[in-house]
């Protein structure tokens, strides 16, 4: 692993990409087929969250890809309160008891573990990799990258229909972007690690009807809130390379 990274930091992000989405697409149809949902998928992101955790402490790299202590006074990101609207979202129509407790055990362990991944992923390896030639190519192609990740709800057989996965797509791009300005403006991965963990696993409460009822306006706030928010924090954060 190490080789790869330091022969091409882009195709060990690439290849690390490849793996998280295939397997983790595996993992879900093979937690289906054994009947108890995201058992498998738990497990799978553990070993890789040790798998990365390890490599990135092992290598003293906590700093590069921002897995350190946040540097800026809360004020300068407007107390997070934007991150908090986001990571509630599931609960805006009250709460639901969804699945059984087993099964919410582990839907919450790995959506808690799929925030790690993914930031570390596409917002750690990704774009680190691609900002040493074009900061801006690297923070959109992250946010597509990341966005079109979210496709695998397709191949998973994922119950909600293509236009409501459409929509997820665009909205992951948005907020896609806003968790890569946060990082490349405030040098942590932790807000946006914390946001998106919260945001997945609290999904396993939500009122999936009343969601799907208001879909437009849902999904119309999760790419407006993202996109203003990236705008503010552009102000109040110093220059990503400073």
């Amino acid at each position: 692993m190490k080789g790869l990274y330091k022969k091409s930091e882009i195709w060990f992000a690439v290849v690390w990409i490849i793996i998280y989405v295939v397997g983790s697409s595996i993992a879900d149809n093979i937690s289906s087929i054994i009947g108890v949902e995201k058992s498998v998928t738990f497990l799978w992101n553990i070993v890789l969250a040790v798998i990365l955790y390890t490599f990135v402490k092992k290598n003293k790299l906590q700093n590069y890809y921002g897995l350190c202590a946040i540097k800026y006074s809360a004020k300068r990101y407007l107390y997070f309160i934007p991150l908090i609207i986001i990571a509630s979202v599931n609960l805006w129509f009250g709460l639901k008891v969804n699945y059984s407790l087993n099964v919410t055990v582990f839907y919450i362990g790995s959506m808690l573990l799929v925030g790690f991944l993914e930031e570390l992923i596409f917002r750690g390896f990704l774009f680190k990799a691609m900002s040493k030639d074009n900061v801006r190519i690297a923070i959109i192609v992250s946010s597509i990258t990341f966005g079109i990740g979210h496709i695998v709800n397709l191949l998973n057989g994922n119950e909600a229909d293509i236009l409501s996965n459409f929509s997820q797509v665009c909205y992951a791009i948005a907020i896609g972007f806003l968790f890569v300005t946060l990082f490349h403006r405030g040098k942590s991965l932790w807000p946006a690690i914390i946001t998106h963990s919260v945001f997945n696993a609290l999904h396993v409460f939500a009122n999936e009807a009343a969601l799907h009822k208001y879909q437009i306006y849902v999904s119309t706030a999760l790419i407006v809130i993202p996109i203003g928010y990236s705008i503010i924090l552009m102000k109040t954060l110093p220059n990503g390379e400073e």
